[in-house]
């Protein structure tokens, strides 16, 4: 019987475990993880005071393109993230 980590490893296409970060590689992730979820909230805070200028100025309009906006941005950042700490997890490789 396979273990639930077995499972999942063949679920994505993975027959060797993942090599094991060091304390370093660990810090590192846990900043990039911090410095992107300061810029997603940055970014939140700008655009979700959009929105409530835009409503209280009775621009209703321009309150789906604001939240598009800011599910675009998100979006494009959490990749960005993503992408930072791949580099980090290949780099010790």
């Amino acid at each position: 019987m396979k273990s639930a980590y077995e499972r999942a490893m063949e679920r994505f296409g993975q027959t060797e475990p993942l090599p094991a970060l060091t304390d370093d590689q660990r810090a590192e992730l846990a900043a990039i993880t911090d410095k992107y979820k300061a810029k997603i909230a940055e970014r939140e805070l700008f655009l979700d005071d959009l929105v409530a200028k835009a409503i209280a100025e009775g621009r209703y309009h321009e309150v789906p393109e604001l939240k598009t906006q800011l599910a675009r941005e998100t979006a494009s950042l959490n990749e960005e993230c993503e992408a930072a700490k791949e580099r980090v997890r290949r780099a010790g490789t």
